[in-house]
Order: C-alpha cells, then sequence, then structure tokens
C-alpha cells in the first residue's frame, strides 16, 4: 500500500504531460488546418474576385470599342410602371425608355424591362447603343431638308431652321433632337401623345435625312450642279458646295 501511494504522484505527472501534449498537438493541427483552410478559402475567394474583375474589365473594354471611346449622351424619356397580380399580392416591375447620343450626328433608342428601375435603364442603354443610326447635319447644327416620318398613329413633321432658332419640339422628340446634336430645328407631332410610337416617328423621318453630297454621288454628279439649280449662280453653288461638310 505504501508502494503504491508512492507511485501514484510519479504516475500522475506523467499522465498529465501526456494529456497535455496531445491536446497542445490537437490544438497546434487545428491552428494549422484553419490556417489551410483560410488560406485555401482566400486563394479561392481571390480567384474567383478576379475572375469577376477581369469580366467587367473586358465588357467595358468592348462598350469603349464599340463607342469609339466618345462620351455619349443619355436621355431617359419615359419610366412605366406595371403591375402583376399573384397569389401573395402584386409584383411590380418598370419599363424604361433611353435616347442614347454623341451630339456629332449619331443617336439611337432603345427600351428595357425589369424589376429595378437602374436595371431597367441599364438595359434600355445598352440597347439603345447597339441601335444607333447617322444622321447628316447641315453646317453641324440642323437638318438638311423636311422631313414627315409616322408610326402607328403618331405622325411628326421635322423642318431645318435657320441659326437661333433654337429646338422647338416637347417631350420625346426634343431629347432625340439634344442626343443628337441638332441645335436649330422646327418639328410638329400630330396624332399620338404614346412616347414609344412619338420617337418610333421621329426616327423614320430622321431615316430619310439625306446630304445634298450623298444624294451627288448616287446620281454620279457635282454637289454644285444639284445647288445651281434654282436660280443660283455658280459661283454661289460652288461656294455653298464647299460649305457643306457631309
Amino acid at each position: 500500500m505504501m508502494a503504491d501511494e508512492n507511485n501514484t504522484p510519479e504516475t500522475e505527472p506523467t499522465v498529465a504531460a501526456e494529456t497535455q501534449s496531445t491536446e497542445s498537438g490537437d490544438n497546434t493541427q487545428q491552428r494549422e488546418g484553419r490556417g489551410r483552410g483560410g488560406r485555401g478559402r482566400g486563394g479561392r475567394d481571390g480567384d474567383n474576385r478576379g475572375g469577376r474583375g477581369r469580366g467587367r474589365d473586358d465588357r467595358r473594354g468592348r462598350g469603349g470599342d464599340e463607342d469609339g471611346g466618345e462620351e455619349l449622351i443619355e436621355k431617359l424619356v419615359h419610366i412605366n410602371r406595371v403591375s402583376k397580380t399573384v397569389k401573395g399580392g402584386k409584383r411590380f416591375g418598370f419599363a424604361a425608355l433611353v435616347v442614347v447620343g454623341d451630339g456629332k450626328g449619331r443617336v439611337g433608342f432603345g427600351h428595357g424591362k425589369a424589376r429595378e428601375v437602374p436595371e431597367a435603364i441599364t438595359k434600355a442603354t445598352a440597347s439603345a447603343k447597339k441601335k444607333m443610326i447617322r444622321v447628316p447635319l447641315k453646317e453641324g447644327r440642323t437638318l438638311h431638308h423636311d422631313g414627315k416620318g409616322h408610326f402607328g398613329a403618331g405622325k411628326v413633321n421635322v423642318r431645318s431652321a435657320p441659326p437661333g432658332t433654337g429646338i422647338i419640339a416637347g417631350g420625346p422628340m426634343r431629347a432625340v433632337f439634344e442626343s443628337l446634336g441638332v441645335a436649330d430645328v422646327v418639328s410638329k407631332s400630330i396624332g399620338t401623345s404614346n412616347p414609344y410610337n412619338m420617337i418610333r416617328a421621329t426616327f423614320d423621318a430622321l431615316s430619310t435625312q439625306a446630304s445634298p453630297k450623298s444624294v451627288a454621288q448616287r446620281r454620279g454628279k457635282k454637289v454644285a450642279d444639284l445647288l445651281g439649280r434654282g436660280g443660283a449662280s455658280e459661283a454661289e453653288a460652288e461656294a455653298a458646295a464647299e460649305a457643306i461638310a457631309e
């Protein structure tokens, strides 16, 4: 009994030491495991973030190439809110109509739908950039000639104007001319007041615009020959032809 009592104090510290060493080893392994796991997760997250970042850069690069590196004028024309009644209540959505132009003779329009307004505007802007058209401008400020356009029940008349007239147009048509870069124009909308139909009718009228230079090339003549008709002298016609940029 005495021997056992004497041996007990020697055995307990040994067991305790082994227990402490085992626990310390387990803690070390856990810390190392957490460290490795943390580095692994960080690496994966870093890879994912890097991939997403590269995707955004590529999209911005493609957008810059499409736009030619120019700053575009974006005009929000109309936002329509629609609702759908479902079992749990009403589900709202938004439709945006946007006009985009470079202010130098290029303009386009587009519309987009989404659950949120910013996303709808983004979709409409992207659609407008893809459908931009070029319209020849006289002296870079007005249209070359009068024109008419229609779409559905909407009809519009557009007329060139002298310097200082300004943009005489209302609502959606004004947004188109401001984005296009027209400074002097007189327009009138007849029929519908739907902004979608008014925009389409305006683009129909702008698509018929032709510059004297393009008409002369199509007919195989000189610009001075076309401008010389109507009683103008040859000198005046040549001067007017030289003043025409497009």
